[in-house]
């Protein structure tokens, strides 16, 4: 239990639902709250409270040296004086609490969805506690098998493989240097700073690369960097001189590092190289990947094609299926789990920051904002979006009676750990180290989370598009019945991305 405490809120005589447990000696009133909580006064009999004191001033005095007693064996009276009556009363309060909030959670049959607090200490003649509990979560779906969503995700065209092939042999082609200014098929070295002239240090460049190389491209690609058609703007630029141009970056752009900022950019030109492309022959299929045709490596670069747009697709979907569910869902939660979530949407932020060398004061400054308001602004939404969208995931899986059999699960546990090869941090630690139980227990949840993942949102694409039918009303699970949520469940491979700080 944690305590706190806090000022008390009145409320009307007819908000509040007396529970009179007669069969003990707890006195309980219940008042529910408008964030999805539970004020719960208690009052115990006095008798019980002094017992309280006495087994805290024995434990005091196994604690304390008291001249003249042994450890543990000084009377009451003795105790009170050598450690004070409020150290007593605290000890005894600390025992009381730990007795009586499992009874109380049983006798009212509230299931929280994290600890609970005790707010306040009204009195203590007699005794009266005021705890506040977060209620687990309830949901309510509605009519979501009548919910209709067309899935119409098209194979990548036979252009899309062509613009593919072409990208392949522009990495392999041969390039010279070339005494002209840039245009478009280049090769070309720049050393490149980009400077936010509206942030506290502008003369400090907020993107910086030396010797960068970038392909002039004849096209604009989503993934260019550090944006959409950052290479066409230096065709027309001659080797030796710097070219300065400035980029407003959208709110929801891909690198949150950038969002709404316009960023001065400054590219020298080191080098220019022309680029001679490669025959589409048999021995470039070789060199590209090892192909024994140029067929085969059509075919390979196809299949990879498809299943990156039909991944990327499906992100989209999935994302507006939740969009409709939730609107006409009835989602309830303590504002618990949302700050629980927040520390997790922070913990993610720093990590992706760790990996390119940014402090996280360094990130709030060159955002132009302080930690209060960052969290209150972007990290809290997306914490309550994540937390809705699991809570959802959760219910339709309890709905539809998701069951995953074992060999699925086997399936899952193998690409998770398939998976896990390509990180870094687990590749030094593999090396040296045995993988623990408990490790290998994380891995056999995320697998079993992955597997429950993937079914429950084909199940959803059946209904939403009208391959099921809804089952019969009494086969529904109802919403008070929906599952205790943890404080933590593991992220979903498949989930669909949403735009995070």
């Amino acid at each position: 239990m944690c305590r706190k405490a806090c000022g008390f809120k009145s409320r009307l005589p007819h908000q509040i639902n007396i529970n009179l447990l007669k069969e003990t000696e707890l006195k309980i009133e219940t008042l529910p709250t408008d964030d999805h909580q539970m004020t719960i006064n208690v009052e115990i009999d006095q008798d019980q409270y002094d017992s309280a004191k006495r087994r805290a001033a024995r434990k005091i005095a196994q604690r304390i040296k008291i001249a003249g007693f042994r450890p543990g064996k000084a009377p009451y009276d003795v105790v009170v004086r050598s450690a004070g009556e409020a150290s007593v009363n605290e000890e005894a309060i600390d025992l009381l609490v730990d007795e009586i909030y499992p009874k109380i959670l049983d006798e009212t049959k509230i299931k929280p969805a994290a600890p609970g607090t005790l707010e306040e200490i009204p009195s203590l003649d007699p005794p009266k506690f005021k705890f506040l509990v977060p209620l687990a979560p309830v949901v309510d779906l509605g009519d979501y098998h009548s919910l209709r969503m067309p899935f119409e995700w098209q194979p990548p065209s036979e252009d899309k493989v062509d613009e593919s092939i072409e990208e392949m042999r522009r990495m392999y082609a041969k390039t010279e240097s070339v005494d002209r200014p840039i245009q478009s098929g280049d090769f070309v070295l720049i050393d490149l700073k980009g400077f936010n002239l509206k942030s506290e240090t502008p003369d400090v460049p907020v993107i910086e690369k030396n010797s960068h190389a970038v392909f002039i491209r004849p096209d604009s690609k989503p993934d260019e960097w550090p944006y959409p058609g950052f290479s066409n703007e230096l065709i027309g630029a001659p080797s030796g001189e710097a070219k300065k141009f400035t980029h407003k970056f959208p709110k929801d752009f891909t690198d949150e590092n950038l969002q709404k900022l316009t960023i001065q950019f400054e590219a020298t030109i080191k080098t220019i190289r022309g680029m001679t492309l490669p025959d589409l022959d048999e021995e470039f299929a070789k060199k590209a990947g090892n192909f024994d045709s140029i067929e085969a490596m059509r075919e390979a670069i196809k299949t990879s094609l498809t299943n990156q747009s039909k991944a990327d697709y499906e992100d989209g979907y999935f994302e507006k299926v939740f969009e409709l569910i939730k609107a006409q869902a009835s989602i309830k939660y303590p504002p618990q789990l949302v700050s629980h979530e927040s520390e997790h949407v922070l913990e993610d932020l720093n990590r992706r920051l760790a990996d390119q060398k940014m402090e996280f004061d360094a990130y709030l400054k060159m955002r132009n904002t302080d930690k209060d308001k960052f969290i209150e602004e972007e990290v809290k939404p997306v914490a309550i979006r994540r937390l809705e969208r699991a809570l959802i995931m959760d219910q339709v899986a309890l709905d539809e009676k998701i069951e995953v059999s074992e060999e699925t699960l086997n399936q899952s546990f193998q690409q998770t750990w398939a998976d896990l090869q390509w990180n870094e941090d687990f590749q030094k630690y593999n090396k040296k180290n045995k993988p623990s139980n408990k490790f290998m227990e994380s891995v056999a949840m995320e697998s079993a989370n992955r597997a429950m993942v993937k079914q429950t949102l084909a199940r959803l694409k059946a209904i939403v598009t009208g391959e099921i039918s809804a089952p019969p009303p009494d086969e529904k699970v109802a919403p008070e019945e929906a599952p205790k949520r943890k404080p933590r469940k593991a992220k979903p491979a498949e989930e669909p991305k949403i735009q995070e700080p």
